[in-house]
């Protein structure tokens, strides 16, 4: 593990964009060829909700492809609205002489393209990755997977949690729960730059037994426990500060909301949250980068990437206080608030 992960390394953004970015074209091509998204836009202004009754899609999704093709200069907001640009008027129409469609309906019958007309239609997650159609949730129970995904997110962590650890401020804090920790590898990070501080990391079996492996070998064991349960349950109490990295984006907004108020309600009094995560920006116009990032999670998971002015709506009405946004690099950041 890199005392200094990013320090003095190559930027690896393009590379985390052209594994994070796999399914976005994808999106584009089952709402141009599929659903004649933009011919549709061409006679009308349509909200999000009038979409959804339009194209018989379902709200998550409808969210994080109107919130792509913002970010890809394709529609533009008109109020609670959606717009055609230029772009996509001349060229993704059924009624234009410069028309695309047949170019991209090429390619229209890719298994994956077919695949996300049925998220969109359904708000059902398809399989991650490996088309057995077992969705990541039930993916993880299994030992084998859940070891493998969590050696898989532990090579990103490895650039990543160096940065958390210089931005996420423990110099005050005793006890850090990192809630939903996979390995620990965070946890790891954070001990080390504050060696005042105890973690536990809160997972599911069998990634508990993931986790407990990753920080033996670590040599951490005597800082970091594991604790095995599940967020959605209980979070255990006693702890000033909670980590929740990557987390999320897994889930719903109902699911995000149950989270929140467990921690605030675990948290000791005037403790903090720390989310760590890949966040659209406030307005939800990008960055595309994190957009195209968005489309697999609604592909595989029940999540999405929340944009700043969600997280922090979900955060004040929980209770949370003195929210501030910290950037990162490769467009991950860090949302932290305080419980009154």
């Amino acid at each position: 593990m890199s005392e200094s992960g990013g320090a003095g390394l190559p930027d690896p953004g393009i590379l985390f964009r052209a594994r994070d970015s796999i399914y976005a074209s994808d999106l584009v091509l089952a709402a141009a060829v599929h659903l004649d998204l933009f011919s549709r836009l061409e006679t009308r202004v349509m909200d999000r909700r009038g979409i959804c009754s339009a194209l018989g899609i379902q709200d998550r999704p409808a969210d994080v492809m109107m919130t792509l093709f913002t970010a890809m200069g394709l529609v533009r907001r008109r109020g609670e609205g959606f717009v055609l640009t230029p772009l996509s008027g001349t060229f993704l129409t059924r009624g234009s002489r410069r028309s695309l469609l047949p170019y991209f309906a090429s390619l229209g019958t890719r298994s994956v393209c077919r695949s996300m007309v049925n998220v969109l239609r359904t708000g059902e997650p398809e399989s991650w990755a490996d088309g057995s159609r077992q969705e990541w949730v039930s993916a993880m129970e299994d030992a084998e997977f859940a070891g493998s995904f969590t050696a898989a997110m532990d090579s990103r962590g490895a650039y990543f949690a160096p940065l958390l650890a210089k931005c996420l401020n423990c110099r005050d804090r005793t006890r850090l729960l990192d809630i939903g920790g996979g390995s620990g590898i965070y946890a790891c990070h954070l001990v080390r730059e504050f060696p005042h501080l105890e973690a536990s990391i809160l997972e599911k079996p069998p990634a508990d037994a993931v986790a407990g492996g990753f920080v033996g070998k670590m040599g951490l064991s005597d800082q970091i426990g594991i604790v095995a349960g599940d967020m959605f349950d209980e979070i255990p109490s006693g702890y000033d500060v909670h980590l929740l990295s990557n987390v999320l984006h897994d889930w719903d907004q109902e699911n995000v909301e149950r989270v929140l108020a467990g921690s605030f309600q675990a948290l000791l009094p005037g403790g903090s949250i720390a989310i760590h995560d890949t966040h659209i920006n406030a307005a939800k116009t990008g960055p595309l980068e994190v957009a195209e990032y968005s489309v697999l999670l609604m592909y595989s998971t029940e999540g999405k990437c929340y944009s700043v002015s969600e997280m922090n709506g979900l955060l004040k009405a929980t209770g949370f206080v003195e929210i501030e946004y910290v950037p990162i690099k490769c467009h991950r950041s860090l949302i932290m608030a305080r419980k009154r």
